[in-house]
């Protein structure tokens, strides 16, 4: 839900044109991150609101949406996922990396609550390293976070930038990935850790322990039902989910109801249906 979101949804409205929201009712109750106030805005003007958990739907109700605009379809991030699992055997990144399956981790960073605050930067680092010296740690560097891990001088001894060495050991920083590139590496990943949103659905549809490195999260069904826990950016408790999830401490997980890849077929039927009146 980026700032685009609420902009093409207003202007829609003005001109009397409907509006439908996929990933519509999803919160975190943090009106700090700029998504939350996308969200809610976009909620209140759109005409067809289409979730992806029970979770949204029961928000939506709390606020007041009439039942008869909301709709549980499904993950439209799955039907992607789904889509293209048969490319991810044809991606080399594993190969150039010389990574074993299921003998590294993989992490994100990207929130500014996470990277522009140098000391919660450092406690995450740390974390990282400490981690690191159990198993590799692969790290796509987002644009806005490289610039932050650049100056951070306490930490450059622990990161490694470059592509084609083999990784060892410690945390090894990569340029961004395309998608099929990315999906190669998350799936034969031991442990994901992230402040995205997205992967801790992805990592919940494939079953791979995620650790999200936030307070809260608007997607609580991969938690109840997924493979996430939120472990926020305490050394301490990011270092010790991470031990659990090496040492093979497993928690029951299930793949949530209607993540089965049809989420578009229910969205494109919902609007047929409504749109033929």
């Amino acid at each position: 839900d980026v700032n685009s979101t609420i902009a093409a949804a207003l202007t829609a409205s003005k001109l009397r044109i409907k509006v439908a929201h996929v990933e519509a009712g999803l919160r975190s109750f943090d009106r700090t991150m700029p998504e939350e106030i996308n969200r809610l805005l976009t909620d209140a003007i759109a005409d067809f609101l289409f979730v992806t958990e029970e979770s949204g739907v029961t928000n939506l109700k709390i606020e007041g949406v009439s039942q008869d605009k909301i709709f549980f379809v499904g993950n439209v991030m799955i039907d992607s996922l789904e889509a293209s699992r048969r490319l991810w055997g044809q991606s080399l990144i594993r190969q150039q990396l010389s990574l074993e399956e299921r003998q590294y981790g993989v992490v994100t960073l990207h929130r500014p609550s996470n990277v522009d605050d140098p000391l919660t930067l450092r406690n995450v680092l740390g974390a990282l390293a400490q981690i690191a010296t159990d198993l590799p740690i692969v790290f796509p560097v987002h644009p806005r976070t490289r610039k932050r891990l650049e100056d951070n001088t306490d930490m450059k001894s622990l990161l490694h930038f470059g592509k084609d060495a083999a990784v060892e050991k410690g945390i090894y920083c990569i340029d961004p990935l395309g998608y099929i590139d990315f999906m190669s590496l998350v799936a034969g990943a031991k442990i994901i850790l992230t402040d995205s949103g997205g992967i801790q659905e992805e990592t919940t549809a494939l079953r791979i322990p995620c650790l999200t490195l936030r307070e809260n999260t608007e997607r609580p069904v991969t938690i109840t039902h997924g493979t996430n826990c939120l472990v926020g950016c305490s050394s301490k408790r990011i270092i010790d989910e991470a031990r659990r999830v090496l040492a093979g401490v497993s928690t029951h997980s299930s793949v949530p109801p209607l993540w089965d890849g049809k989420a578009s077929e229910r969205i494109v039927e919902v609007l047929r249906r409504h749109l033929a009146r």
